[in-house]
């Protein structure tokens, strides 16, 4: 949806005054168990015409569709990583117990002249996996 980010959004992705944001939240699954709630922030001149059905109707990576769609190419992102416990809501979303530890990853990705260009912040379950991730 889009919306007025909170200001630690807008900061992070170099918003201006009224400039909006899209917000988009979703959850991946392996083996149909639900395993990463993603909540992925976008400045919303960049992307004019994202809606959820053309998220949900392509098929590929996310990043795949923001350069092709709409000329944004992510060069370069930083990521912090910390181990968090299971609030009530993530772990209904993720069908692990309330205080389960979860891989709280929060990466800030960049385009062409270091413009801050998505923000995400994801929970994953590593209960059955490795977070592998390829930064390129």
């Amino acid at each position: 949806r889009r919306m007025r980010p909170p200001a630690p959004v807008a900061r992070a992705l170099d918003l201006r005054g009224a400039e909006g944001a899209i917000l988009v939240r979703r959850t991946l699954a392996q083996d149909d168990r639900p395993v990463v709630l993603d909540e992925i922030w976008l400045p919303a001149p960049m992307f004019k015409g994202l809606t959820a059905e053309r998220l949900s109707d392509y098929i590929g990576p996310m990043y795949g569709l923001f350069e092709t769609e709409f000329g944004v190419r992510m060069i370069r992102a930083e990521e912090k990583i910390r181990a968090v416990a299971a609030d009530e809501a993530t772990a209904e979303l993720l069908q692990v117990a309330p205080g389960a530890p979860l891989l709280s990853v929060e990466r800030l990705s960049r385009t062409y002249g270091d413009q801050p260009v998505e923000l995400r912040r994801g929970l994953y379950n590593t209960t059955s996996h490795y977070y592998r991730n390829e930064l390129s």
